[in-house]
């Protein structure tokens, strides 16, 4: 298939039509988040059908769900690694073709798998197996789409750009929720349990295939220059970019840690530490997440204006560093009297959800861009995978169970700290930066 499409990318012009890109990247990272988080929605439903039950412990099947889930989060740097490895080798638009194949094809999975009652232990195995494509997929589609994304932007327009990749990340999000909630509220319960469930998944798969479609016609991005090189190895980034690597790391920390932090579990944050009922911290979730997204194209924007001329000197220092500084020394200063704010109130929760969303978007808005002016094209998609999927896999993906567990163990004051403490250094590399708004990309 790989080669197939490699043949298909021959042809490949530089970038006449950004729209069309924008909305190839788009639409595929909106379909893959959708799926990614359908399935966290569903957990409850998936628990009861897939894994048998416990007759000591009702929690044991949903234990297994979210273990299962784990799995998935882990696989993202593997396939950050060898999606990246393919958009560097055989070109961008081949390896966003794999990725929404992957995810197409493990969201029908996920909808088809077996219940426990009818084939045992072959259910649970189908699902892990539909999780680690799943984990893939997502890990290789944000190497692939970055990559994508900033390459096809015009002149002062690669912020702008990069913001979509969380405009649509918070669509699939919002889709995914608000399909749930529809199912929920109109189906019976014994139809919910029974094929319910399933109906986001089959969809996915549905969607992955209109995203194929708008793929298909999308422009490939990497220069013919490229093309014409010899092939980078798996792990020639790491190898001869460590520095680079490092620094992928060291921006994404904090970022990651306040986005899953801010995005999905303060909803459970509002609830276990402030009383809030759990419909009014669903409800302050999904407002504050729609307005997050509408921030995100006013972030790119900022971040891609020129300096105002107010002297001999220059001016304003506009472009990637002050959102960056803005982000992570905003969280650093305003994380602990936020969340230390909540109490049972929907009013107070959505304040401190939308004050959260604001200081977020100096990060989501650029980090696309950032991570792309980072790396020679060459290992770009590859170099940025690997350590952005680890990064999330080890910060934003333990965030909701470090946050559980401090109040487990009686010290839920010190989570806040945390976060605060890690977005600090990441701060810290922010200062080191250099400015890379206004520099010409390397092709």
């Amino acid at each position: 298939m790989v080669a197939i499409m490699t043949r298909m990318d021959t042809s490949a012009r530089p970038t006449h039509r950004p729209v069309r890109q924008l909305l190839a990247a788009s639409v595929g990272n909106a379909v893959e988040w959708y799926d990614w988080y359908a399935y966290t929605f569903l957990a409850t439903y998936i628990a009861a059908r897939i894994f048998p039950e416990d007759a000591d412990d009702s929690l044991v099947p949903l234990l297994s769900t979210f273990a299962v889930f784990a799995v998935g989060f882990f696989m993202r740097p593997v396939g950050g690694l060898l999606m990246g490895a393919v958009a560097d080798r055989h070109g961008r638009r081949t390896a966003l073709t794999v990725t929404i194949l992957l995810m197409g094809g493990s969201s029908l999975l996920v909808g088809l798998t077996p219940t426990y009652a009818a084939a045992g232990v072959l259910a649970p195995v189908v699902l892990v197996v539909a999780r680690l494509l799943q984990g893939l997929s997502v890990g290789g589609e944000f190497a692939a789409s970055t990559t994508f994304l900033v390459e096809s932007a015009g002149p002062g327009r690669r912020g702008l750009f990069s913001s979509f990749q969380y405009v649509s990340t918070t669509a699939g999000q919002l889709a995914a929720s608000g399909l749930t909630t529809l199912l929920v509220a109109t189906l019976p319960e014994e139809s919910m349990n029974g094929w319910g469930w399933r109906v986001p998944f089959v969809l996915g798969a549905v969607l992955s295939l209109a995203g194929l479609w708008i793929r298909r016609g999308a422009e490939e991005t990497r220069s013919a220059e490229q093309r014409r090189a010899p092939r980078p190895g798996l792990l020639e980034a790491l190898r001869r970019h460590p520095r680079e690597s490092l620094l992928i790391c060291g921006i994404t920390a904090g970022g990651t840690l306040a986005y899953y932090t801010w995005t999905s579990y303060l909803p459970t944050y509002a609830e276990l530490n402030a009383g809030v009922e759990k419909s009014e911290a669903l409800l302050a979730g999904t407002i504050s997440l729609a307005f997050f997204g509408l921030l995100q194209p006013l972030g790119g924007l900022l971040s891609d204006l020129p300096r105002a001329r107010t002297g001999p000197r220059g001016g304003v220092p506009v472009g990637r560093r002050p959102l960056l500084l803005f982000f992570g020394l905003g969280f650093a200063l305003l994380c602990v009297p936020l969340l230390h704010a909540l109490r049972d109130s929907f009013a107070v929760l959505l304040l401190v959800s939308c004050a959260g969303m604001v200081l977020l978007t100096g990060f989501t808005s650029i980090s696309a861009a950032v991570n792309a002016e980072i790396f020679p094209p060459r290992v770009r998609a590859a170099g940025i995978g690997f350590p952005y999927s680890l990064t999330v896999a080890l910060f934003g993906g333990t965030a909701p169970y470090v946050g559980t567990l401090v109040k487990e163990l009686g010290h839920p004051g010190l989570f806040p700290w945390y976060v605060a403490a890690v977005c600090l250094l990441s701060s810290l590399v922010y200062l080191r930066l250099p400015e890379t708004a206004h520099r010409e990309l390397r092709r």
